[in-house]
C-alpha cells in the first residue's frame, strides 16, 4: 500500500466517524473497528468517494480475545499502520461514590483503560518492527479535572493521560510519536450513553451554550498526525468558547 494507514476506535459515530472522514479525505486508507457491524457496512460505503480503502473489524475494546482475534485477522500488508487513534470510550451514569453503580464502574475501565491497553499492546509492536508510527490517545477534560458524581469516569481519564505520558517515553526510541487529545464538552451520543438513552437528560448537558462538535476535535486529531516528523504534540485541551473548566460552563 502506498497510502497511509490508520486505525480508528469506536468509528461508527461522533469523534471516531468525523476522525474517518477528515483522514479518508486526506488520503489515507482506513482500519474501522467498533461494535455495530451496520454502521460499520455503512461508513465503509460512504468513504469509497473518497478513493479510500477500508477495513472494518467488529469487535469490542473489552474483550480481550475479542480484540486479538480482530487484530490478527488483519492482511499483512494492513499492518504497517501509520496512525492508531485510541477513540473508543464512554462515560456511564452520573452519581456519588457510595450510590453508583457498579456495573457502569466496570464498564468504563473496562472500555476507557483496558480496551485501549488491548489494541495498543499489538498495534505499537507493529510500529516498533517498522520504527515508525502515531499513537493518538483521544483523554478529556476530565483526564485533567476531577468533578463530583464522576469519580470512576475522572479516574479512567486520568489513567489515560498517565498512560499516554509513559508510552511517550517508551516509544520515542523507536520513532513513535504519542499524543494525547482531551475534548471539553463535545455534543455526541457521549451523554445519550452516560445517561442510558434518556434523551431529555443527555440534552439538558448542552443547553445555554455552544458545545464542541465532533468535527471539532477530528480537525484537531489531523491537524496532530500532520505535523512534520520532527514535530511531537504531546497534549492537547480542547475546550468550548463558554466552557472554563470540567464545571465551569456559561450558560445564556
Amino acid at each position: 500500500m502506498t497510502s497511509k494507514i490508520a486505525l480508528i476506535t469506536g468509528a461508527t459515530a461522533g469523534i471516531g466517524l468525523e476522525s474517518a472522514r477528515i483522514l479518508a479525505q486526506n488520503g489515507y486508507n482506513l482500519i474501522l473497528t467498533g461494535r455495530r457491524i451496520e454502521r460499520l457496512e455503512n461508513i465503509k460505503v460512504q468513504l469509497k468517494k473518497y478513493g479510500t480503502e477500508v477495513l472494518i473489524l467488529q469487535f469490542d475494546v473489552r474483550l480481550k480475545k475479542e480484540v486479538d482475534s480482530a487484530l490478527m485477522s488483519i492482511p499483512e500488508n494492513w499492518r504497517q499502520i501509520d496512525v492508531l487513534i485510541n477513540n473508543a470510550g464512554l462515560a456511564a451514569g452520573l452519581a456519588t461514590i457510595d450510590q453508583a453503580d457498579v456495573d457502569d464502574w466496570e464498564q468504563m475501565i473496562d472500555t476507557n483503560v483496558k480496551g485501549l491497553l488491548y489494541i495498543t499492546r499489538t498495534v505499537s509492536g507493529w510500529m516498533i518492527e517498522q520504527q515508525k508510527g502515531h499513537i493518538v490517545n483521544i483523554s478529556s477534560i476530565a483526564g485533567k479535572e476531577s468533578y463530583p458524581s464522576g469519580s470512576v469516569y475522572c479516574g479512567t481519564k486520568h489513567a489515560v493521560s498517565a498512560i499516554s505520558k509513559a508510552m511517550r517515553i517508551e516509544l520515542a526510541p523507536h520513532n513513535i510519536k504519542v499524543s494525547t487529545i482531551c475534548p471539553g464538552a463535545v455534543e455526541t451520543e457521549f451523554s445519550l450513553v452516560r445517561f442510558k438513552g434518556d434523551k431529555e437528560k443527555a440534552s439538558k448537558v448542552y443547553d445555554g451554550f455552544t458545545p464542541l462538535d465532533a468535527i471539532d476535535i477530528a480537525e484537531t486529531i489531523y491537524f496532530v498526525v500532520s505535523r512534520p516528523p520532527h514535530v511531537n504534540i504531546d497534549d492537547i485541551l480542547v475546550m468550548p468558547t463558554a466552557q472554563a473548566s470540567a464545571r465551569d460552563v456559561f450558560r445564556k
